[in-house]
């Protein structure tokens, strides 16, 4: 298996920031559990847009929970902040890691 990174860039709607970080830990928890999840890494660029890096075993375990987040957490006050339009993921083979 090779070790995956997936980048997920989006925005949060107006008005939503604090209900996203104070709510965010139920993203966190859901990819705790879900197998191949190895870390999570969130930060908010100086333009305000977000960015949200996930380790993962392998690109299968990634796209398979990303198949599947939406459908189990997709209710939640801190996925429902984001801008659905705005999301952009890729995914990326990791070749060095330290």
């Amino acid at each position: 298996m090779t070790e995956t990174l997936e980048i997920v860039t989006f925005r949060l709607k107006p008005g939503t920031e604090a209900g996203f970080v104070a709510n965010n830990g139920i993203m966190t928890d859901w990819l705790a559990r879900e197998p191949g999840f190895l870390s999570r890494h969130l930060g908010r660029r100086e333009d305000g847009s977000w960015v949200d890096v996930v380790r993962w075993q392998s690109m299968e375990r990634a796209q398979a929970a990303a198949d599947r987040i939406i459908a189990e957490i997709g209710d939640s006050e801190a996925m429902q902040a984001i801008e659905p339009a705005s999301v952009a993921m890729s995914h990326a083979e990791i070749v060095l890691s330290r």
